[in-house]
């Protein structure tokens, strides 16, 4: 029985997970008989059969990995397959990091929200904004209070009110809208 240090384990997960995701051929997996052989900075090495490129890659210490199985003939490059994991999950974070900015909070207030509740919603909403999201700042208005005119006078000087409470310069992406559940606003940090 052989020990598997913890990095060994974590390693063997990646790359079962980056196989299962990816399902590339590496080394002795690919059943291609010709391939068109790449270098590790991309540079052309040429058409040559399996068994050349594999044997090219075992002397630079390498692996051959499929990256093209569809293409005519297909594409191998000669690559650290531990190398390539990890670009690729830099590559991953960074997509999940740039759709995260692109997310909107909401902080809710009505009519009725006291000064100090309101001061706690934008410590949040600060807080939200100077993690890079946007926030919708929505006061919500309840039965009678959508359709009478003072009551939505009301509304937009509690929304107004509330957005003088952030500490950080902020800007309106949206001006404050009348919407059929009371006022909304998006902001975002300056």
């Amino acid at each position: 029985m052989t020990f598997l240090g913890k990095f060994d384990k974590f390693f063997i997960l990646k790359l079962a997970k980056a196989e299962f995701i990816k399902k590339l051929k590496i080394n002795n997996q690919i059943t291609a008989t010709e391939l068109r052989v790449t270098g590790e900075e991309g540079n052309q090495i040429g058409i040559m059969s399996r068994e050349e490129a594999l044997k090219l890659a075992q002397e630079k210490e390498l692996d051959l990995i499929e990256v093209a199985p569809m293409a005519k003939p297909p594409v191998a490059r000669i690559m650290d397959y531990r190398k390539h994991l990890y670009r690729e999950e830099k590559e991953e974070k960074k997509q999940r990091a740039k759709q995260r900015k692109d997310t909107l909070k909401i902080i809710r207030i009505n009519l009725n929200t006291g000064l100090n509740d309101m001061k706690v919603k934008a410590e949040k909403a600060d807080e939200f904004l100077s993690n890079g999201l946007r926030v919708q700042v929505e006061l919500v208005l309840k039965g009678r209070a959508k359709y009478h005119k003072t009551f939505a006078d009301l509304g937009r000087q509690k929304i107004e009110n509330f957005l003088k409470l952030f500490n950080a310069p902020i800007k309106l992406i949206s001006e404050i809208k009348k919407q059929p559940r009371g006022f909304n606003v998006i902001i975002a940090k300056k």
